[in-house]
């Protein structure tokens, strides 16, 4: 028998492939066991037409067959078989005449996994093999063969003896090293978990003899005693959940399967179950979870949806399926159109995807849109989760997103009390509002004492508490929502007062110019201006940024950058008809040294409101003490 050499080319590129190094070996049990169910598929389909095939669909499987003592892996089908001629030119020839290219491509990236990148198919066995035996015979013919290598060295084919049609591939492990464990592919809790990672929706059954553990037929009840026995076990699903028609599915078998699945055991807000046809048909199962993994929030946690083509997976996590701001919706996508490379382990980053990808993000934010109008009390459960992942999501990229999520935001209402959306802010403005009003700060019960909110709420207007580091860079990314423009209620003006309110601060302004000056002059540079104030209250003094820039702003940068040299210009703003400050005016008059103690007294307490640190905590106290004598 003569020993037959691969092509020239695929030689060369099947030596680099076996002596690399590679990252997923485990791949080359899902290529074996999907060449069978393609082999499989073929012969089903002859025996539409042909009534001598002899076999019916409930009869097609796959066998997994291992011999630790051998150290043999065989997979086994019932499928249509190869000719001499066939096995010539599937396994004689690998990647047939991109081979060269493929080697010429890796050669130029010397970090680049090969399997990972191109794909080898039938050949990833020699990853874990060091030997490979195919016995095969063609539905139709006489003569079985049997096709023999060890990789490198070549191939060998002669005739063999097979009852029926159909193929068996013969894999010799390679042996143990310190670094590899390629005897883990001869266990039982391996191989099960290889295929229902990769091969759990092959249509066809794949079955193996599995060690079971039952109770003696004679053993005592007080002391049982157990033996093991053999049983042939059917290791994959076949069918899956999302193949189905929605209306055939339970809940309780949605429940199942993502419990199982994503190994998350509550109960998710919502299923998404859908098909769509056109440019690119796929099928697609989606779960938005009711609560977050611990990890979401940080680097490690990997998002994406599960991909299959035709039942198989192709990958686990593909994170391109899913924008940023979904990135917490788990599930699967199923699709025949993909683009893949010959070994179907990588995807071809294509127009299809881009479709796939669009139609999901449109059906979750239907669902989550749904959920909020509907059940309220679900959403707010799944937003205490993943609301901040929302407002990520509208503001990165420069607002490339925002129309994805806005509709999706909760804020806390001063006046409703409670969450709502923008829409429905918007949908209880007050006759005559023209602005959204929203007060920076870190807790809402601060916030809503604060004299601005308090003139808004006296006008009848809502304010908008925003808590969380990234609300503050909301209005900036929207600027407007229904037309509608966002107004800071710390640093803006409310555009509250009337012509008449307006004049009258001027003329009180112009009077109190010298009690101005004096505070101004006594706090120096800690303030930026020293004004009066229109919307105060009850309150003194109340210290407001200067445009451009909120303090919470100001705190998140300098958090983020402790360097942060850009610190928010201050602006006092007295109140005329508060007896403090007609204190303060008469202290100035009468005693200049007490006025002075008046006006650093009324600005640390306008730090106080609006959280910020004091200069000297101290000094405060010993000024407070002071003035009480």
């Amino acid at each position: 028998m003569e020993k037959q050499q691969f092509k020239a080319e695929s030689q060369r590129l099947l030596d680099l492939m076996i002596n690399s190094i590679y990252t997923h070996q485990e791949i080359f049990l899902r290529e074996i066991l999907s060449n069978a169910s393609d082999a499989i598929d073929k012969l089903a389909y002859t025996a539409l037409t042909d009534d001598k095939v002899g076999i019916s669909r409930d009869q097609f499987a796959i066998t997994i067959t291992r011999s630790e003592a051998d150290r043999t892996l065989t997979v086994s089908d019932n499928g249509i078989g190869m000719s001499k001629e066939e096995m010539e030119e599937n396994l004689g020839t690998i990647c047939k005449s991109g081979s060269l290219g493929f080697k010429q491509a890796m050669e130029k990236q010397e970090d680049i996994d090969i399997i990972g990148q191109f794909g080898v198919g039938f050949y990833s066995a020699f990853m874990v093999a060091k030997s490979v035996t195919v016995i095969s015979k063609k539905y139709g013919s006489d003569q079985a063969w049997k096709w023999e290598s060890n990789g490198a060295d070549g191939y060998t084919i002669e005739p063999a003896d097979r009852s029926a049609a159909g193929t068996d591939v013969i894999m010799v492990l390679k042996d143990d090293t310190e670094d590899e464990k390629y005897s883990e592919f001869l266990e039982e809790y391996k191989i099960r978990e290889l295929v229902r990672k990769y091969s759990d929706y092959l249509r066809y059954p794949i079955r193996m003899e599995v060690t079971k553990s039952r109770k003696k037929e004679d053993s005592p009840e007080d002391k049982p005693e157990y033996e093991d026995y053999t049983e042939t076990e059917t290791l994959n699903s076949m069918v899956p959940l999302w193949q189905r028609n929605k209306k055939d599915v339970t809940e309780e078998e949605y429940d199942r399967f993502y419990h199982e699945k994503f190994f998350d055991y509550n109960k998710p807000a919502a299923v998404v179950h859908f098909s769509a046809e056109g440019a690119v048909s796929f099928k697609a199962l989606l779960y938005i979870p009711s609560k977050a993994p611990y990890d979401f929030y940080t680097k490690d946690y990997k998002s994406g949806l599960q991909l299959y083509s035709s039942g198989v997976m192709i990958m686990e996590n593909c994170a391109d399926l899913l924008p940023e701001h979904f990135r917490f919706v788990r599930g699967v996508v199923d699709s025949q159109d993909l683009s893949l490379n010959i070994s179907r382990e990588m995807l071809q980053h294509n127009r299809q995807l881009a479709i796939i990808a669009r139609n999901i993000e449109k059906k979750i934010k239907a669902e989550l849109l749904n959920l909020l109008e509907n059940d309220r009390e679900k959403y707010l459960e799944f937003y205490t989760a993943f609301g901040k992942q929302l407002k990520y999501g509208c503001v990165s990229e420069y607002g490339a997103h925002k129309d994805a999520c806005q509709d999706l935001l909760l804020f806390w209402s001063q006046k409703q009390q409670k969450l709502i959306s923008l829409k429905e802010y918007v949908d209880a403005m007050a006759e005559g509002q023209e602005k959204i009003y929203y007060m920076p700060g870190e807790n809402k019960d601060r916030l809503s004492k604060l004299p601005q909110v308090q003139a808004l709420e006296k006008k009848g207007y809502d304010t908008l508490l925003f808590t969380e580091d990234v609300d503050e860079f909301i209005p900036q990314t929207l600027m407007t929502y229904a037309e509608k423009k966002f107004c800071n209620a710390s640093s803006e003006d409310l555009g509250l007062q009337s012509e008449e309110e307006k004049k009258d601060i001027e003329d009180k302004t112009e009077a109190m110019k010298p009690v101005l000056e004096f505070v101004k002059n006594t706090l120096g540079d800690q303030v930026k201006e020293v004004r009066l104030g229109s919307n105060l209250g009850d309150f003194p003094v109340v210290l407001t940024p200067e445009a451009g820039m909120s303090f919470e702003m100001e705190k998140y940068m300098k958090r983020a950058n402790p360097e942060f040299a850009f610190p928010v210009g201050r602006i006092l703003e007295l109140n005329p008809e508060h007896e403090a400050v007609q204190a303060l005016q008469r202290a100035m008059a009468q005693d200049p040294e007490l006025g002075a103690d008046y006006a650093n007294l009324l600005y640390d307490q306008a730090l106080l409101m609006a959280d910020l640190p004091l200069n000297d905590p101290a000094a405060y106290t010993k000024l407070v003490c002071k003035l009480m004598k």
